[in-house]
């Protein structure tokens, strides 16, 4: 039997959920469902070590908003721990009634916060009507994304990343590559939990840190085959020159400082155990704190 965290291992902590599809399910012996049942796992135990969540989506009751809008009245329905940013073409896409309902139901659970295309908090309804104002530019798309994880980082004290897609995205860059870049860009720590590969996996590796030994091996980004998305190839580079400096025998690693040690991160990135992941970015964030 699980059993959950202090009560208070995480109170007064944001932690920024960056979950997506992960196609390595299948290799790795997973399907989705047994996916959404960890991760609805993992919330449940953050919630109730006291932690406030944040996440960036859509308002679809299947997606992973529903899944983290449910645990939260399971563990804390009388609180208002989730933070939820709709992109400027999502909630511009819904009518305004619609928006309205479901903003109204966010409201006994947490907080909704409409964003312009570059991640400014704005009023859902100036400037238009009732009517739906879908947007259908990519680029203004990508933008939209990019405002709203950077809004996203600058509310979170630490970012929790599972799975991911490596194409097939909507933005610049594979969204859980560029939530882990914007974090630590803006100095939050990052807790890889890559056992569920996808690109949280790529991510890991490409940091040096093990992932799930079953988890296929990261992108060549040296030397990448025509089969890879130029924006996965773009965005690893990127997160290499962020997180390496050059040194006197080559580039050396600046690491996570995450407030987990080398061994730390490798079980991090390889487990698969909702209990073991939140312990983990627990020990990491009370850490930095000096509460440990």
């Amino acid at each position: 039997m699980t059993t959950a965290l202090p009560a208070d291992a995480l109170k007064g902590t944001r932690i920024g959920v960056s979950v997506g599809t992960s196609s390595d399910l299948p290799s790795l012996g997973l399907d989705e469902g047994r996916f959404r049942t960890a991760l609805g796992e993992l919330v449940r135990l953050l919630l109730s070590a006291g932690a406030s969540l944040a996440y960036g989506g859509n308002l679809r009751e299947d997606g992973y908003t529903g899944l983290l809008l449910d645990q939260v009245r399971e563990v804390t329905p009388a609180s208002r721990p989730l933070l939820h940013c709709l992109a400027w073409y999502e909630h511009r896409a819904a009518p305004l009634s619609e928006l309205a309902a479901r903003r109204e139901e966010f409201a006994h659970h947490g907080e909704v916060v409409c964003l312009s295309i570059d991640g400014e908090p704005v009023d859902p309804v100036e400037g238009r009507g009732e009517e739906p104002v879908p947007e259908s530019d990519p680029a203004t798309r990508a933008r939209a994304l990019t405002g709203m994880r950077r809004h996203l980082a600058a509310r979170v004290d630490g970012q929790l990343l599972l799975g991911g897609k490596r194409d097939g995205f909507l933005g610049s860059l594979p969204g859980l590559l560029e939530e882990a870049l914007l974090a630590l860009e803006a100095g939050r720590p990052c807790y890889l939990a890559a056992g569920f590969g996808g690109v949280t996996a790529d991510i890991a590796r490409t940091l040096g840190a093990e992932a799930a030994p079953d988890a296929p091996r990261a992108p060549d980004t040296a030397s990448p085959g025509p089969d890879l998305d130029p924006r996965l190839v773009d965005g690893l580079q990127r997160l290499r020159a962020l997180m390496y400096q050059p040194g006197r025998t080559g580039h050396l690693p600046k690491g996570l400082t995450n407030g987990l040690t080398t061994q730390e991160n490798h079980v991090l990135t390889g487990t698969r155990s909702p209990l073991e992941i939140a312990s983990l970015t627990a020990v990491g964030i009370e850490r930095l704190r000096g509460r440990v």
